[in-house]
């Protein structure tokens, strides 16, 4: 569980966003979170700066699109290339029809399947025979940082915090806000709920660390 930095630092990253990014980028009325680098630096800056934004994105989706596709053929047995295709193009095809509204509409959707999902499996998890209890001193849940990795603990907490800054994903959802003020609010609640949706998973992990 030590090791697990992602809740905290993304809730960070989420936070310094509505500080310093929401507000301004807001106000300013820009579309993309590149805009205002090419601003300051030019179009020729802002078409370079485009390339390593676009490989983020492309290589995110593929994760994602990969993960689900895995999850697919344990649940439904179905194979990982057809589910990996099908769903990219239900993606494609409510975002080209519906556009924003659709896009956050389905996140909305999305992230009550997500968090109620994932509480209704802990009790079947927990249940389970072959699960030893968390108090065990034998079941070492929290983990410990070993010797000699201070440094990547926190070069990787880092990372986080502010690699999670600069995805388009947040900008377009918080540069789509009526105003400057509601775009600072969501960023808040974001990271609060970024530390909420952690807990489900924390606890199967125990639990996991427990069988």
């Amino acid at each position: 569980m030590v090791w697990c930095q992602a809740p905290f630092g993304y809730a960070l990253s989420l936070v310094f966003g509505g500080i310093f990014f929401a507000n301004p980028m807001r106000k300013q009325g820009y579309i993309t979170m590149l805009d205002p680098l090419q601003d300051s630096f030019g179009e020729r800056m802002g078409g370079l700066l485009f390339l390593p934004a676009l490989c983020g994105e492309v290589f995110w989706a593929a994760g994602i699109l990969a993960a689900l596709g895995a999850t697919l053929s344990v649940i439904i047995d179905m194979e990982q290339e057809t589910s990996v295709i099908l769903s990219a193009c239900i993606a494609v095809f409510y975002t080209l029809f519906g556009g924003l509204y659709s896009v956050a509409y389905t996140d909305v959707i999305q992230l009550f399947c997500i968090f109620i999902g994932l509480w209704m499996c802990i009790p079947f998890a927990w249940a389970n025979d072959h699960v030893k209890s968390l108090s065990s001193m034998d079941v070492d849940w929290i983990g410990e940082i070993g010797e000699g990795y201070t440094w990547f603990y926190l070069d990787y907490g880092l990372l986080l915090i502010f690699g999670g800054i600069p995805w388009q994903v947040y900008f377009q959802r918080v540069l789509s806000s009526k105003t400057a003020g509601r775009a600072q609010i969501l960023s808040y609640v974001a990271a609060f709920g970024c530390i909420l949706m952690a807990i489900p998973p924390v606890l199967i992990g125990a639990i996991a660390k427990a069988t």
